[in-house]
């Protein structure tokens, strides 16, 4: 099968699903209210879809590893980190928590600094060791979700509240105004990367052999950290946090798709990610009636996955 014909199959799948979770159940009495309620749910999946993907597949480019996701370097704890000190510093009721642009903002920053300092450190030796680098993210990983669940410790109950709904992963309480804002930010962020896929896909070859090929490693991975960044604040602003997502979908686009090139790659995790969300999403609230949260089910099998990785010692 032909990669073309791969990226056909994984849009129609797409496709098929947004349609059931928009159209099935519509009559001429209910459409406007449920089309308000359904469109926004989906677009946030297909929103948070995207920029957990392509955040990933870059990450792992630039660090040259399939192991390495922003979510297992620390960053959704870091997201949740800053919702609690918000609320901490601010209160619950702040402008800070309510406007949703303003926390994205904030959110965003912190991720960028948090970013920038971690790969300034890491790519500031002559020969970077990776497993330093992975050591550092599940340490700092480690360390903001403590704090964060100490500081929640000492949150008033009414406060608490206001936090909850940053830590889980959710579809079904969605903020409209953020998501049809995120919308733009995101293509515009998937242009300047797809831009880059010729630089990806010689960095994905080493360091070395990159920069002997002519390609700024220093400039480029600074530029895809920014732009990782906003992805992953998209993605944990619009839903909240899933860990292993991301590694999921990108290792098995590379195992599934036969190029190496990053305009196929990027399309294709893409593409397979919202698959595989919208039909899981399906699938939990049609067959399992709610019984139990997508969320968990991605995280239990990616973390299966990610230690199959480790133990086949399958990293590249």
């Amino acid at each position: 099968m032909r990669d073309s014909t791969r990226l056909l199959l994984l849009l129609l799948v797409a496709l098929t699903f947004t349609g059931l979770f928009i159209a099935v159940g519509l009559t001429a009495d209910n459409y406007e209210y449920f089309l308000s309620r359904r469109v926004p749910k989906v677009l946030a999946m297909i929103l948070a879809a995207v920029a957990i993907a392509q955040s990933s597949m870059v990450f792992q480019t630039i660090t040259n590893n399939r192991i390495l996701t922003p979510s297992i370097m620390g960053f959704d704890a870091l997201y949740i980190l800053t919702q609690v000190l918000i609320v901490v510093l601010f209160g619950g009721l702040s402008a800070m928590v309510i406007n949703p642009f303003l926390n994205f903002a904030l959110s965003t920053s912190l991720m960028l600094i948090f970013s920038l300092l971690l790969f300034t450190f890491y790519f500031h030796k002559q020969r970077a060791n990776i497993l330093v680098l992975l050591l550092l993210g599940v340490i700092f990983g480690q360390l903001f979700g403590n704090v964060a669940s100490f500081l929640i410790m000492l949150l008033d109950p009414n406060e608490f509240a206001s936090v909850l709904n940053s830590m889980f992963a959710s579809f079904n309480n969605v903020n409209d105004e953020l998501v049809y804002w995120s919308a733009p930010v995101l293509a515009l962020v998937s242009v300047l990367l797809y831009r880059l896929n010729r630089q990806l896909d010689v960095l994905w070859l080493d360091t070395d052999n990159a920069i002997s090929l002519g390609v700024d490693v220093r400039k480029v991975t600074r530029y895809c950290l920014i732009l990782s960044a906003v992805l992953i604040a998209i993605s944990t602003a619009v839903i909240g946090p899933i860990m292993f997502f991301g590694l999921l979908v990108t290792n098995l686009t590379r195992e599934w798709f036969r190029s190496y090139q990053h305009r196929v790659l990027l399309v294709g995790c893409s593409l397979l990610s919202v698959a595989i969300l919208l039909t899981g999403q399906w699938v939990v609230e049609n067959l399992f009636e709610f019984e139990t949260q997508l969320s968990v089910v991605i995280n239990f099998v990616g973390g299966i996955y990610f230690l199959s990785m480790l133990v086949r010692n399958k990293v590249i």
